[in-house]
């Protein structure tokens, strides 16, 4: 293994030819498999749909062109914890009054990827029609197993690692304290940095609060988070099969997923339209491109193993753990595309609730979907908090 710079590096992602044309190779060589007439998504992805998205990326997308624009951020490599990570590190430019740091913990099936619409509308409020004075220096990392950070190569990472892993490194970037936010299993890592680090962290932001944890007796609770509870079982039973295949036998599915293209291509983008707010039309929040960025990304760096993994090391997470209350300032904004919302009452039993919206618009990838509607949803939740980061 080469040396890990233990200061960022700047890092561009290069892909060769021939990594390009093995792909080109398998996508000609898919074995297609029968669906029932007008099954649609009725049983998982779309067959008229994939071979449509498939042609595409083979005669039309240019991942040259969407590499040569994700080097335009401001990159990074840098050792933390013995792994190579990689980072977007993205500075405020002319800020008004103090700049607040600020931590983004993306999910799964992403990377980095969730967040690269909305660092130009954080890092620059004033050139997007805001107040420059809520700039932030932003700070997205590749969690471990995914994008183009190292996969772990022993037991993989949970929440509760990465979290640690995240304070170090915004150790490394000079940032005693600092915001963090998150979604997916990014809420989760953003939870951890919260309850494991909160000298460190002035306040958390995050877009759900997962599936619901509950060690006491259920009948304490509220009749909307009962409610709630029944809603997220009954969600589990109806498109929770991923995340059983995640948590239990992850490895399995990775050797199909990254041999085949066209099946990784299956596996997420089912996932995107499910997800997002998009009435059931994909495209109607995600263009071709933007899909196939996310897919491609998965595909060159052999990532869809490592990242189903981390579902079976967070399954291993003691359940006291995730009854802990985050007492750092806690905001949360529930979109109303997301999955399993969870209400009011939950978010203030399980944190130090300071301010809970429900935007209008967006889904599960909000900060994709719905860049100018997250960045503002981040921009007034941490104003409060910017004068506590000296020091």
């Amino acid at each position: 293994m080469p040396d890990l710079p233990s200061h960022p590096e700047p890092f561009a992602s290069r892909t060769t030819p021939a990594d390009l044309e093995d792909l080109r190779a398998r996508l000609r060589a898919t074995r297609w498999p029968d669906a029932p007439e007008d099954a649609g998504w009725s049983l998982g992805t779309d067959l008229d749909y994939l071979r449509e998205l498939v042609a595409y990326w083979l005669d039309e997308f240019d991942w040259s062109a969407q590499e040569a624009a994700l080097d335009r951020l401001p990159r990074f490599r840098v050792a933390v914890g013995g792994l190579g990570i990689h980072l977007v590190h993205a500075r405020a430019v002319a800020p008004v009054g103090p700049v607040l740091p600020l931590i983004l913990s993306h999910g799964w099936p992403d990377s980095f990827w969730r967040y690269t619409k909305v660092i130009p509308l954080l890092t620059d409020p004033g050139a997007h029609g805001a107040d420059p004075a809520d700039a932030f220096d932003v700070v997205v990392p590749d969690v471990p197993g995914f994008g183009y950070s190292d996969r772990p190569a022993g037991e993989p990472l949970d929440s509760i690692a990465v979290a640690g892993l995240w304070a170090e490194l915004m150790d490394v970037l000079g940032y005693r304290r600092f915001g963090a936010a998150g979604g997916d299993i990014g809420s989760h890592v953003s939870r951890y940095l919260a309850l494991d680090h909160p000298d460190r962290v002035v306040a958390v932001h995050r877009m759900d609060a997962g599936l619901p944890a509950v060690t006491g007796d259920p009948a304490a609770l509220s009749p909307e988070e009962r409610a709630w509870l029944r809603d997220a079982t009954a969600w589990g039973g109806a498109e929770g099969a991923y995340a059983a295949i995640h948590r239990t036998k992850p490895q399995t599915a990775a050797f199909g997923l990254t041999d085949s293209p066209v099946g990784l291509a299956a596996w997420i983008v089912e996932k995107l339209r499910s997800w997002s707010d998009c009435g059931g039309d994909i495209e109607r929040v995600f263009t071709k491109d933007e899909i196939l960025t996310n897919v491609t990304i998965y595909w060159l760096t052999g990532t869809i193993g490592s990242s189903m993994r981390m579902y079976h090391a967070n399954a291993a997470i003691a359940p006291a753990q995730l009854a802990r209350r985050v007492e750092v300032p806690s905001g949360f904004s529930i979109f109303q595309g997301d999955i399993v919302r969870p209400p009011r009452a939950w978010l203030e039993r399980s944190t130090n609730l300071v301010r809970a919206t429900e935007p209008p618009r967006g889904g599960h990838f909000a900060p994709f979907e719905e860049p100018e509607l997250y960045a503002q949803e981040l921009r007034e939740f941490f104003r409060p908090y910017r004068e506590q980061t000296a020091g």
